[in-house]
């Protein structure tokens, strides 16, 4: 890898611009850069000791991606969601997820079955000392599902639409009960994909959702709009 944060920032190959965009991406998944933080090229430059054209790019790109929000004449800042936004993109998010639900329960295969078994038993087993590697087993259990479904496009879309959430909830402050609470509901989730239970996707998805609301009166107000 050494070899690409040498290269030259002449000709920027997609490999280096790549390479920072994960620089940074995991920066801002891990909470190391915070929402509402300014992420500074000349700053990021020096941190990863390359040129700001591959820095400016990866930033472009994260903005894509809803990662990174401009503002005119401020500069580039890690997004910080409003509870208006966090519903709007929730709203889409259901829809969505129960489509990946459905396609991924018609796909099931063994493998596939033990994989997010043995997630949501690690989601089950965690203690709740770090809110940012649930968060990591969380998305990768919802990534799997989104693949498994076998629509590339629908993948992309979700993961578009949630990543800025998982990273927004990865910094959140609970207590361990509240977080033990929403690592073990993965469970009737998981139940849902693997045929145990009733409950339609879409309900599942709602309530799914229902647990990183923290005032119950702005969730009820989202899932009653739900068709």
């Amino acid at each position: 890898m050494a070899t690409l944060v040498q290269a030259s920032s002449e000709s920027t190959p997609t490999t280096l611009k790549q390479y920072v965009y994960n620089l940074v991406r995991q920066a801002i998944l891990s909470g190391k850069y915070k929402p509402g933080a300014r992420l500074n090229e000349s700053q990021l430059a020096r941190e990863f000791n390359i040129s700001r054209i591959p820095i400016r790019e990866a930033l472009m790109q994260l903005r894509e991606h809803g990662l990174v929000m401009s503002h005119e004449r401020r500069g580039m800042f890690v997004t910080e969601l409003s509870d208006e936004e966090v519903q709007q993109i929730n709203s889409l998010r259901v829809v969505l997820e129960a489509e990946a639900i459905k396609l991924c329960r018609a796909r099931m295969t063994r493998p596939l079955a033990a994989k997010l078994t043995s997630l949501v038993e690690q989601m089950e087993n965690s203690d709740g000392s770090t809110d940012i590697d649930s968060a990591a087993l969380d998305l990768e259990l919802h990534r799997t599902i989104w693949e498994a479904a076998g629509n590339p496009q629908l993948a992309k879309a979700l993961d578009s639409l949630a990543t800025v959430l998982f990273a927004h909830t990865a910094l959140e402050h609970v207590s361990n009960e509240v977080h033990h609470w929403r690592m073990n509901h993965h469970r009737q989730l998981l139940d849902v994909i693997l045929g145990r239970s009733d409950t339609p996707p879409e309900a599942a998805v709602i309530e799914h959702l229902r647990m990183y609301y923290k005032d119950p009166e702005k969730f009820s107000s989202f899932a009653s709009a739900q068709p």
